[in-house]
Order: structure tokens, then C-alpha cells, then sequence
């Protein structure tokens, strides 16, 4: 073997290392979002007094509705980006009664058990 086949052996494994370790780092990570994204806007608009039809309008079908109790509705939004640390969570808390919203509870904080 000489020095010049030598110089472009190193050269190629060289390159390979340099390859293996940056490309290590390059695996994908896929975002999970679950639950309803809901905007600003349209959670601002939701009213006490106003019906289930209208708040289904506004911001579509709870990921939360109890079959046996029709009076609260959760709106639960949970993303995490494939690299991110934490998580983004937000939880909408809509109370009927009589059909009509009586109470709003926004920004309710996630615990975890």
C-alpha cells in the first residue's frame, strides 16, 4: 500500500465517521397533537346564556362529553413537537344548565397523577 492509497483509505473512513456522527442526530421525531385547537377568537365569543347548539357552532364537538351528564363539556387540546421539551396544553371547561352555558373556565391547568 502506498502513502497516496493510505492518505485516501484515511480520507474515506474519515468522511464515514464525520457521516455516522452528524447523521445521528438527524432522526425525525413525529409531532402528536390530540384534541380540539381552538382559537382565541371563537373562545372569546362564548358566552354566558348562550346555547349548546351555539357553542357547538363556535367551537365544534367537546373531546369530553359525559353521556350521563350533558351540563359540562371539556375541550381539551394537547401538542407536543417532535423535538420540543414540553408539551403545549390547554383545557376549556363549559358548564350548562338548562341547556344554556352558566359558567366558562379557561386556561384550567393540566395535572398529571
Amino acid at each position: 500500500m502506498t502513502f497516496q492509497n493510505f492518505q485516501h483509505t484515511l480520507a474515506a473512513l474519515t468522511l464515514c465517521a464525520f457521516t455516522a456522527v452528524f447523521s445521528a442526530g438527524c432522526v425525525y421525531k413525529i409531532d402528536i397533537q390530540q384534541g380540539n385547537q381552538l382559537d382565541l377568537e371563537d373562545i372569546e365569543q362564548v358566552e354566558v346564556g348562550m346555547t349548546q347548539s351555539q357553542v357547538r357552532y363556535l367551537l365544534g364537538s367537546p373531546v369530553v362529553q359525559d353521556n350521563f351528564r350533558s351540563d359540562r363539556w371539556d375541550y381539551m387540546y394537547y401538542f407536543k413537537g417532535g423535538r420540543a421539551k414540553s408539551p403545549e396544553q390547554y383545557w376549556l371547561i363549559i358548564e350548562f344548565e338548562d341547556e344554556r352555558v352558566s359558567s366558562i373556565q379557561k386556561d384550567v391547568p393540566v395535572t398529571r397523577e
